[in-house]
């Protein structure tokens, strides 16, 4: 999409872009654990069900950002839930499970993201999710739950052992609390002292067509590991499932953009109309920094290319970590769900996503 500066910021957002109180630590699985989080203004924090977090550590010196699912039901804004799998080697998932703890402080952004199901109320639903991709899938099934919506859900949840299934009692209990739930939980194998007696294996044909022949009808919400979506993806659509209707989450974090060659010579590198065809300038206002894009080189790209370090963190427009304001100018900006549309009326632009279309000046 392209968007174009307006007048200069004025005011604050009205979301938590700032510090959260952790209230409760709540274990889950052997590597899973729900953070309580109360948000600094009084009324708690209006979310739409699926949308996520953006949380901001520094660990060893370093500011690192990742993004959470809110896993508590959109009815219940007073508190705010996240629920993170540790990770083998990752920075953020481990720091929080060994450092977050009640009365501790936390910075946070959102909420964000567009994979919700606001917009598409059809009360013929399904879930697909596999390990901790369940997270913004049970945010919306307790508000359904909360709500008492009329709602015709089959939630299908996959884990490799028993005691992987995150929140397995509630997926027990949903059904019971909500008669147009149907709850389905697949394991890959039995785990160390406890043998599986449900389905087994993993998404497959056979699955669909058994828990929801329908599923040309229904309304899709797929979350979970790259291979996972990419095998449902396929699957869903030799079942018939309208893509249009098939909607997936995905925030891993991608590897630095290749760093954009660096501009002919003979082109200025000072602020004002850039000399090569497609060529814009990007002033760093506050620095005194000008950049130079070429055709397809997003902002950040050019940064890393020139050395200069702005803020960033997933380079995929998820995390919203590189928002900035624009004061000038305009970009072509393919954004994932890291920014909201009232801050890109007001001007904020993701820098990783953003590509020039004419000269621009940002508040940086």
């Amino acid at each position: 999409m392209t968007t174009t500066a307006p007048p200069p910021l004025v005011g604050l957002e009205e979301e938590v872009d700032g510090i959260v109180v952790c209230r409760e630590v709540v274990p889950v699985t052997h590597d899973v654990t729900s953070f309580v989080l109360e948000p600094p203004r009084p009324g708690g924090l209006r979310f739409d069900p699926g949308q996520y977090l953006t949380v901001t550590v520094e660990v060893d010196g370093q500011r690192l950002s990742r993004c959470y699912s809110i896993t508590s039901p959109a009815t219940r804004p007073d508190l705010l839930t996240i629920t993170v799998k540790r990770v083998p080697g990752g920075p953020v998932s481990n720091w929080l499970h060994d450092h977050l703890a009640p009365g501790s402080t936390l910075e946070v952004t959102g909420p964000l993201g567009s994979f919700t199901r606001v917009g598409r109320p059809s009360p013929r639903q399904l879930y697909l999710s596999a390990g901790s991709g369940i997270t913004p899938l049970m945010s919306m099934a307790r508000t359904i739950v909360d709500r008492g919506e009329v709602a015709d859900l089959v939630f299908v949840h996959h884990a490799r052992t028993p005691v992987d299934i995150v929140f397995r009692d509630e997926l027990e209990r949903l059904q019971q609390a909500h008669p147009g739930i149907r709850v389905v939980v697949v394991c890959e194998e039995d785990a160390p002292y406890e043998r599986w007696e449900g389905l087994r294996g993993r998404i497959s044909g056979a699955l669909l067509e058994e828990v929801a022949p329908d599923v040309a009808g229904r309304e899709v919400f797929v979350c979970g590991p790259p291979p996972y979506r990419e095998a449902a993806r396929r699957l869903l659509a030799a079942a018939g499932a309208d893509p249009a209707r098939v909607h997936e989450e995905s925030y891993e974090l991608g590897t630095p953009p290749p760093v954009a060659p660096p501009v002919a010579p003979s082109v200025a590198r000072a602020a004002g109309p850039a000399g090569a065809p497609g060529t814009h300038a990007v002033e760093l206002r506050r620095s005194g920094r000008t950049l130079e894009c070429g055709p397809g080189v997003t902002i950040l790209q050019a940064a890393l290319r020139d050395g200069v370090t702005l803020p960033s963190s997933c380079h995929e427009g998820v995390c919203g970590t590189c928002k900035t304001a624009m004061l000038s100018g305009t970009v072509d900006m393919e954004p994932a769900g890291g920014i909201r549309p009232r801050e890109v009326e007001r001007g904020l632009i993701l820098l990783c996503c953003s590509t020039p279309t004419d000269d621009v000046v940002l508040d940086a």
